[in-house]
């Protein structure tokens, strides 16, 4: 592919050079070669622009070098267009295979791919260009938008909705149960019948092994552009805003209500019934008892500020010195006479 195309097609600018040059791969700084397109976002790396053996490099427009470079608002953005530029995904071939089941009364859009065994239920409605990859199960009236992606082992349960453009990774389960049961007297529990639905908005996408739970009653909804990592449990009833990340073994309990573009880095645990505001950021192993305002960073468990939570860590590793010293003032306190 030649770099001039590249370039058009990421709306970037070639300089430092002619761009009839043919580039074969997309790699880091550190292995690429001849043949080869890089990039460089974080300015600590810019003396690696002279070593790197790269034909063209995915620079920001503050970089001064004579290579030749195509020239982005965001390198790090643009290196990820030009990953699938030059290494696009494969494809399903349209199409029903042979093992696969599907119900009659199923809606089957232009150019969809049906993988082996799969499972296509009753009243399921999926639209253009869908790809179910094999053992995908979608049960009765699931709804699926166009330009989705189910990878295989991908299971959907009845009549939940997902919009255009999503990515399931493999292995998760969309509309499982929520954990509900009502206890009675004696102890035992009644389980809850959850008749809600889960709703994933246009660009969602849901990576390997993670559950999202339907709801007791109305929906648990992804909003549009949110990423959400492997292993990840999203309880019944919670609502996603939009473009927020959650990142692997993150926990959140039901009916809470997380903002837009919110960061929970990985391990972080919400309880239920809570609201976390828009721009919040939870860093690693965070445990929210509490509702969060929007644009706050917290750390540690329960959740404060992160600055706080910076300046009590730094002791943490000294407390038993610090005990010591307390005791040993103590003992001479009550040494002292009156």
């Amino acid at each position: 592919m030649k770099l001039a195309e590249i370039a058009a097609q990421l709306g970037c600018a070639v300089r430092g050079g002619a761009a009839d040059v043919e580039i074969e791969r997309v790699r880091g700084l550190d292995d690429a070669g001849p043949g080869d397109l890089t990039f460089l976002a974080n300015p600590k790396y810019a003396s690696k622009l002279a070593t790197t053996r790269a034909s063209a490099v995915i620079v920001g427009p503050d970089v001064d070098t004579d290579r030749l470079v195509l020239v982005a608002p965001n390198p790090y953005v643009a290196f990820a267009r030009a990953l699938g530029l030059v290494h696009p995904q494969p494809r399903l071939a349209p199409g029903v295979h042979p093992s696969a089941q599907v119900d009659p009364t199923a809606e089957i859009g232009e150019g969809v791919a049906i993988g082996p065994l799969c499972v296509v239920g009753a009243g399921v409605r999926l639209g253009t260009r869908t790809q179910l990859h094999s053992h995908v199960v979608l049960y009765e009236g699931v709804v699926i938008g166009s330009d989705c992606v189910l990878h295989a082992g991908v299971q959907v349960r009845e009549r939940c909705l997902l919009g255009d453009r999503v990515i399931i990774q493999n292995g998760v389960i969309v509309g499982a149960d929520g954990f509900g049961f009502a206890k009675h007297d004696d102890g035992s529990y009644e389980k809850i019948p959850q008749i809600g639905i889960v709703v994933v908005e246009d660009d969602v996408e849901i990576q390997a092994g993670s559950t999202v739970d339907r709801a007791a009653l109305g929906e648990t909804r992804i909003g549009r552009g949110t990423k959400i990592d492997n292993l990840v449990q999203i309880a019944h009833g919670v609502t996603i805003g939009e473009d927020s990340v959650l990142c692997a073994q993150v926990g959140i309990a039901g009916s809470t209500t997380i903002g837009n573009r919110v960061t929970l880095t990985g391990q972080v645990g919400a309880v239920n019934h809570i609201t976390i505001g828009d721009d919040v950021i939870a860093t690693a192993q965070t445990g929210i008892p509490r509702s969060i305002p929007a644009k706050t960073i917290v750390s540690g468990t329960p959740a404060i500020e992160n600055r706080t939570w910076l300046r009590a860590s730094a002791i943490f590793g000294k407390l038993p010195e610090l005990l010591g010293r307390v005791r040993a003032l103590e003992r001479r306190l009550d040494q002292k006479p009156d």
